[in-house]
Parts: structure tokens; sequence; C-alpha cells
């Protein structure tokens, strides 16, 4: 899978990526993730400045993580390129992987959560609680299963 560049003017937010973030978060939720009166670029920028966090992961045997937004890059303290090239599994402590991996099971069976909470890790060691995550299953055009997404605005360092 090539190297996404970090979401920008260039490349218009990631556009396409947002969008399928927004289709399957409207779909399974009801309700929009962004504001959908904006134009497809406006949301996408809209989306990588949220003040709320968003991330996704991809459907590899270890899943890496495909999207962060400004907020998640700053929590878990990393780069564009470093969010993008580790194992989603790495931001959770060890003790607490079999906790994020229920989750998991959960949302592929349910296509969606909105009540989970938990604790992650940033790069730097910094531990912080999540609450009421909102985690759902992304599908392309044709319904096939590419991954999952997650959004909260509850968060405590610990």
């Amino acid at each position: 899978m090539p190297k996404q560049t970090q979401p920008s003017t260039q490349n218009d937010y990631l556009v396409e990526h947002a969008t399928l973030l927004f289709r399957c978060y409207a779909d399974l939720l009801g309700r929009e993730l962004i504001d959908e009166t904006q134009d497809d670029v406006e949301r996408a920028r809209l989306l990588f400045e949220a003040p709320f966090f968003v991330a996704s992961h991809n459907t590899a045997a270890d899943p890496i993580l495909t999207y962060g937004n400004r907020c998640a890059l700053d929590l878990f303290e990393m780069s564009w390129d470093e969010f993008t090239s580790t194992p989603s599994r790495l931001t959770a402590e060890a003790p607490n992987r079999a906790e994020r991996a229920e989750l998991l099971r959960r949302v592929s069976a349910d296509s969606f959560i909105n009540d989970y909470s938990g604790v992650r890790i940033s790069k730097h060691g910094q531990r912080f609680r999540i609450r009421r995550a909102t985690v759902w299953n992304l599908t392309n055009s044709s319904g096939i299963f590419v991954g999952q997404a997650a959004t909260f605005s509850a968060w405590q360092k610990l």
C-alpha cells in the first residue's frame, strides 16, 4: 500500500478517505461527523483540523493506522508518517490489548459502538483515558469491509 501524504491543501486534505469516513459514519449512525453543508474539500479540511479525535486503520492481519487528524497526531505525539506506519494495536499498552481486541470484535459484529472507554498510550509514554468513543466499520462503495475508524472528544491524561 503506497504511503499517503499528510492531509494538506495540496491533496485536498485526503478528501477521498475523509469522504469514506463521513459516508460510513452517517450510514451507520444516522448523523454527520462534520457539517454536510460544506463541500467535500472543506469538510475534509474541517475533519483534519477538528478539535476532536478521528483515526482509522486498515484490514491487514495486524491493522495499520491509515488516518489521524491533527488531534490524533497530537494526542499520540506522532508525525503523520509515524502514525500511518504504526500498527493500531500499539496505541494500547500490552495489558490493555485484549480489551482493545474485544472492542474491535464487537465493532466487526455490530458495525459500530458508541460507548467505548479505555486507556491508550502515546509514543512518548503519556497514558490517557478515552471516554464515550464511537468506533465504526468502513466499507467501500461495493460494501467490502476496508477498515475501522474511531472518534471521541473526551479524554483525560493519566
